[in-house]
């Protein structure tokens, strides 16, 4: 069995980190743009980016180069609605301009309306740690749907809410760097209150039928051997047992079930809240990079990971997390699941105007192979996002770390498109069946 024909092989980005154009055309600050000194590497900023703000149909144009069949990509809270009341008109028509360009080149846009880049002016009002956030973040889902769903079938209300919660507003590592230890229980009722909102809204306004789901900070411990035994055993351990639970039945038992949660002690979502938390939606959406760890990957130990088997950013390379997130995932929740992020970092070798990244091709061959691997299966798999389109600013981490398929150059932003954008353009086109 290969892919499916409609099977939406694309690659994904997230506004703050590709758009620039930081104070152009109306747009106000995001709580990332003015980093506190000391808390972004090398006091990087995302002012600039890649420039795709201005470079936006260059770089539709390097996606159908590619092949690419989707494109999933955020909005720009601060760029739509600048300020409280204001609808930016030359910021919303950038996204209205964005989906129609994708449109003519045959390319499924997937919009993630909130991608970590609140707007100062909401975070002033209290942020995620204020109710003051839930009609909000509802009007800014209205404004959207209702511009861009005559184009738009794929929705996304919030990207990883683990991470913009936990290091947002508990570790302080990420915008607005804040230390809100003892707000986990209210964090995640206003998160997930402002969630279910947003899909009820989307489903209102929305001009054409549409699909939505959740991209979730996801992943799998992986089976000790074949067994079933070991695997079952995986599949317990990654909802029911310490990191399973934060990274992935946090949310979704009480977005997909309606179930709430307890770890650590500590109630993140509570029985008598569920019918305002529980939504239907269309899919489950997975971000997944690595396998989760208690001490050792599965039938691995740390010793026996080499650097090759390590990202630049030394997460750990096993491509079969990849398949066990899916079917897990799938197991649980009974809906098809979509691949929202899978990538990357590497340090990409420049060579006579070429990017070579052999280690990313093989890591497409290890992680898309196993995706195929679920597919074979009969596991129900919407498409594939790799992370990331282009090389981005990476949040804390700035722009030292290198995703993309599209080389980057910062100072001149010039793009090049890597090997591994020629190789995924060769999955692509054979429907993976290059990968067997």
């Amino acid at each position: 069995m290969s892919f499916q024909k409609d099977f939406l092989w694309g690659a994904a980005t997230a506004a703050p980190q590709i758009e620039g154009g930081w104070d152009c055309d109306g747009r106000t600050p995001s709580i990332w743009d003015q980093p506190p000194e000391g808390k972004i590497k090398n006091g990087d900023t995302p002012q600039k980016a890649c420039d795709h703000y201005h470079r936006m149909k260059e770089d539709v144009a390097l996606m159908q180069e590619i092949g690419l069949k989707s494109y999933r990509f955020s909005i720009s809270w601060s760029r739509v609605i600048p300020e409280e009341g204001k609808v930016n008109e030359k910021g919303l028509q950038f996204y209205i301009d964005l989906v129609t360009e994708l449109r003519s080149k045959g390319i499924e846009p997937l919009v993630t309306i909130f991608h970590w880049d609140l707007p100062v002016w909401v975070e002033k009002q209290g942020g995620w740690l204020s109710k003051k956030i839930i009609p909000l973040f509802v009007e800014y889902t209205r404004v959207v749907v209702e511009a861009l769903s005559d184009k738009v079938t794929y929705w996304i209300p919030m990207n990883e809410p683990q991470c913009f919660i936990m290091n947002g507003y508990m570790t302080g590592a990420f915008a607005p760097f804040k230390h809100r230890y003892l707000a986990l229980s209210k964090l995640t009722k206003i998160c997930l209150t402002a969630h279910a909102q947003s899909v009820k809204t989307i489903r209102k306004y929305a001009k054409t039928p549409p699909k939505i789901g959740i991209a979730m900070a996801a992943g799998a411990f992986l089976p000790k051997n074949n067994s079933p035994e070991a695997e079952e055993e995986a599949y317990r351990k990654t909802f029911f047992e310490g990191l399973g639970t934060m990274g992935n039945r946090w949310w979704a038992d009480p977005i997909f079930k309606g179930l709430p949660v307890t770890a650590y002690g500590v109630y993140h979502t509570h029985k008598r809240d569920m019918d305002q938390f529980k939504c239907d939606m269309d899919f489950v959406g997975v971000n997944v990079y690595q396998p989760f760890y208690d001490g050792s990957w599965g039938d691995k130990s740390p010793s026996d990971i080499t650097d090759d088997q390590r990202t630049s950013m030394g997460w750990v390379i096993d491509g079969r997390v990849l398949y066990y997130t899916v079917k897990f995932f799938h197991k649980r929740y009974g809906l098809p699941v979509m691949v929202t992020e899978n990538g990357m970092a590497d340090n990409d070798i420049v060579r006579d105007g070429m990017v070579e990244d052999e280690k990313r091709i093989r890591f497409m061959k290890d992680y898309i192979g196993n995706l195929k691997r679920a597919v074979d299966e009969g596991i129900p798999v919407l498409g594939y996002q790799y992370w990331s389109l282009l090389d981005n600013f990476e949040w804390a981490e700035g722009y030292g770390p290198r995703f993309g398929l599209i080389h980057v150059d910062y100072s001149t932003q010039k793009r090049v498109l890597k090997d591994s954008a020629a190789f995924y353009s060769q999955i692509i086109a054979s429907s993976g069946e290059v990968l067997t």
